[in-house]
């Protein structure tokens, strides 16, 4: 089965998207522009009604978590882009990280558990500021207290390459344990992390004791200079899941490179398509690439799409 995730603008458009049939929802404001981080983020702690998982994975009430998630930024003193702190290569903070969720599984999970929210600080390019960086990754340090599934982050240098070292600080704002001693080692159901690489290194501020986050590269991926080189640096950096139009203003003229990148991923990452996907070319896309997962923006009509992909075969 296909995995369908719909772009929602409000807890309540997103309820009514998972409602209708959406397997999951990626958090946003701003569309316009190609979506923002959510202003209203802090209500994802605020709101009893969602709940909040507890350091033991069971859900809670969620007390009050303060104010909005824009307001932390570093002096300016603070480090420089060439020196910012940043966590190791490849997979080892987010090791064992399943690659797939089955939309049958999500299904019956809570509303929390099936949302991952857009960190993105500003519309235009995708070259940020050490400040932007240490602003998102606030924005990520809320997201893992109020308790979703993942994030949706992305940076290029300005050559169009992925910008490691701000990626690297973004992922261990979302899956670093913080300050645990290097024989612990923390777990869930679908995630496990070594905690002996942060041993000797100091707390960043980090929830710790909070699961860690999926990661999400997004539609960032689309401006790159080099598609399949960089589908092999976000695999070894650990990320879960790839939206892509395949370098083109729509995913049902990216085809050719969607199918491209599902090959060469093997299985190792989730290539999800997105942009311009509608009743009209779902089936057309998802027949012709065999993207796993697909992306759109709220909108009615979702029972009738999840109706397309059901037949597929």
């Amino acid at each position: 089965m296909t995995l369908l995730e719909a772009c929602c603008t409000s807890i309540e458009s997103a309820q009514e998207m998972l409602q209708a049939g959406a397997h999951r929802v990626e958090l946003c404001s701003n569309l316009e522009c190609g979506g923002l981080t959510p202003t209203w983020l802090s209500r994802l702690c605020d709101d009893p009604s969602l709940g909040t998982p507890s350091p033991d994975g069971s859900h809670q009430a969620s007390p009050s978590s303060g104010g909005p998630p824009h307001q932390a930024s570093p002096s300016p003193g603070g480090p420089s882009r060439q020196n910012a702190f940043a966590p190791p290569s490849d997979r080892e903070i987010t090791a064992g990280l399943s690659t797939s969720d089955d939309p049958l599984q999500l299904s019956g999970k809570s509303f929390l558990d099936r949302a991952h929210v857009l960190i993105r600080c500003r519309p235009g390019d995708f070259y940020y500021s050490q400040a932007e960086v240490d602003q998102m990754c606030q924005s990520i340090r809320l997201c893992r207290e109020a308790g979703v599934r993942g994030v949706v982050i992305g940076a290029l240098t300005q050559e169009g390459h992925p910008d490691l070292p701000a990626l690297r600080q973004m992922i261990r704002a979302a899956t670093g344990p913080g300050t645990l001693n290097s024989s612990e080692v923390l777990e869930t159901a679908t995630n496990r992390v070594s905690a002996a690489y942060y041993a000797d290194r100091p707390d960043t501020g980090i929830a710790t004791g909070y699961r860690p986050l999926r990661i999400v590269f997004h539609r960032a991926f689309d401006e790159c200079t080099d598609s399949l080189g960089t589908l092999e640096q976000i695999i070894n950096l650990g990320f879960h899941t790839l939206l892509t139009s395949g370098h083109a203003p729509t995913a049902e003229e990216g085809i050719s490179l969607l199918k491209q990148l599902v090959d060469k991923a093997a299985g190792r990452i989730t290539i999800m398509a997105g942009k311009g996907v509608n009743i009209n070319n779902v089936a057309k896309i998802v027949e012709q690439t065999r993207v796993p997962a697909i992306h759109l923006s709220e909108r009615p009509g979702i029972s009738e799409i999840l109706r397309h992909l059901s037949i597929l075969k």
